[in-house]
């Protein structure tokens, strides 16, 4: 699933070895696509180590992100700019001797630690008037097209041309953890549905989850329910309706989705976090779009199917977190035997599908 073809960066300095900080995005599907911004700089500069500043969340996913030689967890809170946790922080830094700082966020505090442990070179967007802090200013970021050529861009030279595709997000997590994680839940062998119900923002949960599981329970597919303590109740809702072939897998650790979702054959998400991880990891994905666009919020990996309304929904694509107009059309409108029946292809187009003729002929 990855392909890699479209993107290739010049060799600047094989002899450079001075490590380089990336601030990324915290939320989980920017946590993961910022790995392209890690691949091309891993290309531009294949000696010089890369580090990713991260919160708790968000820490499980560095560990199968290759080209990332540490996580620098720290949870600074979002509402405040909390200055005695960015003086710490800024000791850390100093400590770790970081010649470059990628600060993609275009907030004054995620600036502010980075100036604070004197790393030399700070590249950033121009925003919140942050002088002083970012000294190599780049220019234009209205203009870049998607939220993925914002933050790759600056990991390539000033000025320079976007490529017509970036290198994908990659998360590896070897067979031998994926068996121990079937063997830990007691899960089997059996051919698995991974369902991803949650979302930040109700407008972009899908509302026929309950209904997909019990379908595909019936084609004799394990069907395995993955979020977090959120999803507790959805969660529970699925199993109740799709029988004893139904787990809930819901949890507190990011690492327990990241798992469940290698060891899936097909994962079903709405637009979140965990469709970017299932995709990620080369796991055929689903991902069910409604008020979002999959031009800007899809992952770079390509998806197995892109699920939206056959009806013509107006205020289509609006990007809003909750639904003020048309009943949620955008999503009420996608019919759970469909969802099952591109499941069964996708299945069947990667060779997964079991043997029982129902799943085959989709009853």
């Amino acid at each position: 699933m990855n392909n890699d073809s479209g993107h290739s960066v010049a060799v600047e300095d094989a002899g450079d070895t001075r490590p380089i900080l990336i601030i990324p995005y915290m939320w989980i599907g920017d946590f993961v696509r910022g790995h392209s911004v890690v691949r091309v700089l891993n290309q531009r500069f294949p000696n010089r180590p890369v580090d990713l500043l991260t919160t708790s969340l968000c820490a499980p996913l560095v560990d199968y992100m290759p080209g990332v030689r540490a996580g620098i967890v720290w949870d600074l809170p979002r509402g405040r700019l909390a200055v005695a946790k960015q003086f710490s922080l800024a000791g850390e830094l100093k400590a770790r001797n970081y010649a470059t700082a990628l600060i993609l966020p275009r907030t004054w505090k995620s600036a502010l630690a980075p100036t604070l442990a004197g790393i030399p070179e700070r590249i950033g967007f121009v925003g919140e008037a942050r002088f002083g802090l970012i000294n190599r200013w780049r220019w234009g970021e209205k203009a870049l097209p998607r939220f993925i050529d914002k933050n790759a861009a600056l990991a390539l030279p000033d000025g320079a041309a976007l490529p017509p595709e970036w290198p994908v997000p990659q998360l590896r997590v070897s067979s031998e953890e994926v068996a121990r994680f079937r063997q830990t839940h007691g899960l089997g062998q059996g051919t698995a549905v991974a369902l991803a119900p949650g979302s930040v923002g109700s407008s972009k949960r899908w509302t026929y989850y309950p209904q997909a599981a019990k379908l595909l329970a019936g084609r004799g597919l394990d069907v395995w329910v993955i979020g977090g303590p959120s999803e507790a109740a959805i969660a529970a809702e699925i199993v109740a309706a799709g029988g004893p072939r139904v787990r809930d897998l819901t949890g507190m650790d990011l690492r327990n989705g990241i798992l469940a979702m290698a060891a899936a054959h097909l994962a079903i998400s709405n637009d979140s976090g965990l469709m970017h991880i299932a995709a990620a990891l080369g796991t055929p994905t689903m991902g069910i779009f409604g008020p979002t666009s999959p031009y800007h919020w899809a992952p770079l990996n390509s998806l197995a199917a892109t699920v939206q309304t056959k009806t013509t929904v107006p205020c289509q694509p609006c990007h809003r977190p909750i639904c003020t107009m048309n009943d949620h059309r955008c999503m009420r409108d996608i019919p759970a035997t469909d969802v099952a029946d591109i499941a069964a292809r996708v299945l069947s187009e990667a060779g997964r599908a079991i043997s029982n003729p129902s799943f085959r002929d989709g009853a």
